[in-house]
């Protein structure tokens, strides 16, 4: 036999059936220290005994925290199929359980759709969550922009910071500059000279601050910066494939080494390669970024800047986490992941 489930209840019939008022259910329920302790038993036997959830809106009308994070990610294609992409969404879910958060994920397909961004603005505004953590947002998103600008918690990764930082926005970067200065520094000591890069996407933060950094290295080693070699790109396997076949098909010599915006367009610019009857590291040196989980295992394992993406989101939901519950005590953040190369089989010495 089935057991009978109990009745929802409501504030008023757990003051009614405690023989007390509405409102010192209210300070029970709020653990307000003004309640004498048999009237306190009294009221918390009748909640437990009736299961009692206090409603969630009542709560927030209340000025009462969801304990609940927002994860936006922002990308058009298939996130199950990114194994960063999961590190990432992983990381910040099992960070924000350990500190007793929940974490409400929404994916993002587009910034453009009016409909999205109104829905992802409505999650804020009716107070759903407590702050939100954006991944793959464009430098300086407008939308972004306007919920920092009134006041609510956002953790950003990979963006720029303005001039006058806001105390809820919080930030984490790559230190790009250290990975590009230990890429170009390893392909010169193995005495190469014409080195090109594939960049990223350049509406990001660290597409342009990554190719700043590459040209800082290569006047740092005395090497000369040759626009032919500098290929457009992005951060997906597809976008490193792109690149490298409209690069072979122009017919431009291959430089002897070239650095990819991250190991996702490394394998898809390998693949390239490899179809048009070029080797790695035989015809080029390919060096990647973020050290991918795939990336030992490839073909050849991919030398690369390894960066520690879990490090990263641990502190991220640590700040942002810290700043909901002591924004008074906190302020603007901005953090950036140390990085150390990662020397494999894909590059060779001239």
């Amino acid at each position: 036999m089935s057991p009978v489930k109990k009745p929802e209840i409501n504030s008023v019939e757990i003051a009614r059936l405690a023989g007390v008022s509405r409102s010192t259910v209210s300070r029970v329920i709020n653990n307000y220290a003004n309640v004498p302790p048999e009237t306190r038993a009294k009221v918390m036997k009748v909640i437990e005994q009736y299961n009692y959830v206090p409603n969630l809106s009542a709560q927030v009308l209340a000025g009462k925290r969801t304990r609940t994070i927002g994860l936006f990610m922002i990308e058009a294609g298939h996130v199950s199929r990114d194994m960063l992409s999961n590190l990432l969404l992983a990381s910040v879910i099992e960070n924000a359980s350990a500190q007793g958060y929940y974490v409400l994920t929404y994916i993002i397909r587009g910034t453009d759709d009016a409909e999205t961004i109104r829905n992802v603005k409505d999650i804020f505004y009716q107070r759903r969550i407590d702050g939100g953590i954006f991944i793959g947002a464009a430098n300086r998103e407008p939308f972004i922009e306007a919920l920092i600008a009134e006041g609510f918690t956002v953790g950003i990764v990979d963006q720029e910071l303005p001039r006058d930082v806001e105390p809820n926005r919080i930030v984490v970067n790559f230190d790009n500059d250290r990975g590009m200065m230990m890429a170009i520094g390893h392909l010169a000591q193995l005495n190469h000279r014409d080195i090109g890069v594939v960049n990223g996407d350049m509406k990001r933060f660290s597409g342009p601050n990554k190719y700043e950094g590459f040209e800082a290295a290569m006047r740092h080693y005395g090497l000369p910066i040759q626009e032919k070699w500098v290929l457009p790109g992005g951060f997906s396997e597809e976008s490193g494939y792109e690149a490298l076949q409209v690069f072979l098909r122009s017919g431009t010599p291959l430089p002897t080494a070239m650095i990819m915006a991250n190991d996702s367009v490394a394998f898809g610019a390998i693949r390239a390669l490899h179809e048009a009857g070029r080797s790695v590291p035989g015809d080029l040196s390919v060096i990647g970024f973020d050290d991918h989980a795939l990336s030992s295992r490839f073909t050849p394992a991919l030398t690369t800047v390894k960066v520690d993406f879990a490090e990263m989101m641990r502190q991220l939901t640590a700040f942002v986490i810290r700043h909901i519950e002591n924004a008074s005590e906190s302020g603007p953040v901005r953090y950036w992941v140390h990085s150390h190369l990662i020397v494999r089989d894909s590059c060779r010495r001239l």
